[in-house]
């Protein structure tokens, strides 16, 4: 849905929108500073009025606190919409996107890859922040480098006179998905954002979800070509892979449906009326 772009961009700059931070060479600190928007969303950035719910929860884990509003309202997004921000609303993802219309071989990204997103989110986000004290996922957020680390580096002498070894980690990890989502779509998304892995796993529940019609599904592989993060629909309408971007709804065999609908539920391979499945 080309429409999409527009609340990705809508996201960004109103995520983002004290440019005088830029030149003031200082962090917001108003108000809205104390709210989370439900996408990757670098707390340090010059320009950034909101915070990152990424960067809340390992906020917690290092003051070994149990992060109730956080959770509560990463939970509200995902028994919502499930994964849906992650497609219609991240810069991040916005990032990728764009990057990959760039002219080049394409490869898919390997499906053994996929769990590596969960293991970043228990280990970087929760367990190692809460052992080390320290906001690990942040540090070498690649999101948090385009948007927060490279920027101060820019306007500031005396961040550049603070540069070790860890931010040249960071830029080179911020390279590896920059050039990784040219050839690729979404790497990020698909083997590593821990924000998505949880949202992920509210999609077979969440109030809005798709529904794939098998009597009407040809396997024509259509929404394989236009989802960003390689999903075969058919066998799988509401796995945590999806994020909801809705660009396969395009196909008369996809729609949008919610729980609330006794007739248009959700069905799921293996769950098609007797002599129509493929």
């Amino acid at each position: 849905m080309r429409w999409r772009r527009y609340f990705q961009l809508g996201m960004t700059l109103g995520a983002n929108g004290w440019v005088k931070g830029f030149w003031a060479k200082a962090v917001y600190q108003g108000a809205t500073k104390g709210f989370c928007v439900p996408v990757l969303n670098c707390y340090a950035c010059p320009a950034a009025v909101f915070s990152c719910p990424l960067g809340a929860l390992q906020h917690f884990m290092v003051i070994r606190s149990i992060p109730y509003y956080v959770l509560g309202f990463l939970g509200s997004v995902g028994a919502f919409v499930g994964r849906l921000p992650c497609g219609l609303l991240c810069p991040f993802g916005f990032f990728q996107d764009l990057l990959h219309k760039f002219p080049s071989v394409k490869i898919p990204v390997p499906r053994t890859l996929r769990p590596l997103r969960y293991a970043v989110l228990v280990l970087l986000v929760f367990v190692i922040p809460w052992i080390t004290s320290e906001n690990w996922f942040s540090k070498l957020c690649p999101m948090g480098t385009l948007t927060g680390g490279l920027p101060w580096v820019t306007i500031s002498e005396d961040i550049r006179k603070m540069i070790t070894e860890l931010f040249w980690i960071k830029v080179a990890i911020l390279i590896f998905f920059t050039v990784s989502s040219v050839v690729a779509k979404r790497p990020f998304c698909q083997t590593t954002c821990p924000l998505g892995a949880l949202f992920g796993l509210f999609n077979r529940w969440s109030l809005v979800r798709l529904r794939w019609e098998p009597s009407t599904c040809t396997h024509c592989d259509k929404c394989l070509e236009v989802c960003p993060m390689e999903i075969k629909v058919y066998e799988g309408a509401n796995t945590g892979q999806c994020i909801r971007c809705l660009d396969c709804t395009a196909c008369e065999a996809i729609t949008v449906t919610t729980v609330l609908d006794p007739g248009k539920q959700a069905v799921s391979p293996g769950d098609e009326p007797a002599g129509q499945a493929a």
